[in-house]
């Protein structure tokens, strides 16, 4: 079993836990701009829903560039550094936005949101890892899901924090309002840097992840390369399916409702996040001493099934709230998927947590994908989308998590 070794016994994670609990807030809040973005954009620059959701793209396409160097630069400054170092990227990222919107660019929104994208990389390459080390791996997804709570209620914090500093419903908002709002974050992400880097927070390391220790993770041991652990691999796809998912779950919810003519459609955003919390909180009070990770895992797929199919095969006007049971869904699907595919790799757990970064480019990938097959088939259907992906997640909670060799 790969346990935390630098932060254990008696040693209390409350403190780590909130300062980490900040940054997966903070994560989140940097994604639920998108969410604003992509209705704003649209008709601001009199785009497609497809080229709209192209700022999706470029945030996770970051993921796939540099989720490898990112863990080379944490292997070589460690984890808070590079937690500090991924707040400088996004208030750099955050800044370009400014200039984006005085141009009316798209091609700046896309360059501004890639950076922020390089920040969040960053972040997650170093937060992730090191909150599924940081005590018992079979507790893992209880650490998860409380950052979780942090990260998905951020998301709609961020369209309502724009909506009140502007003052405009997001139908009347003009590029040129999101100005002051952008200056402020600017000023709070670079707060959250230094406070990253003079936090006390310990470094940390999975047994086995120095070789001197590989008798802690026997399995690993003999294997030369991380491509070597199939269940690490089946969990890669998984991790890639499910933040693709979800994003379109977090993300899709202000536009659908205002292409459903519903009034204030910013504040549809809070369905999503209602439902992962709910989620989450169950996570931490039931994983793992009623509920397995894999079990968890399992029953949020079949709800995240259950929900999509409710979104397409009900009315508009009602199906909107059936997301609730997508996010249901995916909300025990991080804290459970990357303990499971992380689980066993001792001196590769550097190495699967990058694979398992570059994961998150599925967050480029398929909603851009929704967002094309909306203008071709409408918003509802393209939430077709979402089944095939729900259905191999299902398959990793009963089998694909499982394989070794």
């Amino acid at each position: 079993m790969t346990t935390g070794t630098s932060v254990q016994g008696n040693k209390s994670y409350i403190f780590p836990l909130f300062i980490v609990g900040i940054m997966f807030f903070a994560i989140g809040f940097a994604l639920g701009i998108n969410s604003y973005l992509i209705p704003l954009l649209k008709k601001a620059l009199d785009i497609s829903s497809g080229e709209s959701y192209l700022v999706l793209a470029a945030t996770f396409s970051a993921f796939l560039i540099f989720g490898y160097p990112a863990s080379l630069v944490i292997g070589k400054i460690g984890y808070k550094k590079t937690m500090a170092l991924s707040f400088i990227m996004f208030a750099l990222g955050f800044f370009l936005f400014i200039p984006s919107a005085k141009h009316e660019s798209l091609i700046l929104f896309l360059i501004a949101s890639f950076i922020s994208g390089m920040g969040n990389t960053f972040l997650q390459a170093s937060v992730n890892p090191y909150i599924t080390i940081l005590g018992p791996i079979e507790s893992a997804a209880k650490r998860m899901s409380i950052m979780g709570i942090a990260n998905k209620l951020a998301w709609p914090v961020a369209p309502m924090f724009l909506a009140l500093v502007i003052g405009k419903s997001v139908e009347d908002v003009q590029l040129g309002d999101i100005f002051v709002p952008f200056v402020i974050i600017i000023a709070v992400f670079i707060i959250l840097g230094v406070l990253a880097f003079l936090s006390p927070l310990p470094e940390v390391k999975a047994a086995g992840e120095d070789d001197s220790s590989i008798e802690d993770c026997p399995y690993a041991a003999n294997k030369t390369s991380v491509w070597q652990f199939p269940h690490l691999l089946l969990g890669v796809l998984a991790l890639f399916l499910y933040v693709g998912v979800e994003t379109i779950s977090l993300s899709t919810l202000v536009d659908y409702a205002e292409s459903l003519g519903l009034a204030n459609p910013e504040r549809y955003a809070l369905i999503a996040p209602i439902g992962m919390v709910v989620g989450y909180i169950c996570g931490v009070l039931f994983i793992p001493k009623y509920i397995s990770q894999s079990n968890a895992l399992l029953v949020c797929s079949i709800l995240a099934i259950f929900g999509s199919f409710m979104v397409v095969l009900t009315p508009e006007a009602v199906s909107i709230y059936f997301i609730v049971f997508m996010a249901l869904g995916c909300s025990l699907m991080w804290p459970a998927i990357w303990p499971l595919a992380m689980v066993d790799l001792g001196k590769f757990t550097k190495a699967g947590s990058s694979l398992m970064v570059i994961a998150i480019v599925g967050g480029a990938l398929i909603p851009t994908i929704y967002g094309f097959l909306k203008d071709v088939v409408g918003s509802q259907n393209a939430y077709w989308l979402c089944i095939p992906c729900f259905l191999y997640i299902l398959y990793y909670a009963l089998k694909g998590h499982k394989v070794r060799v």
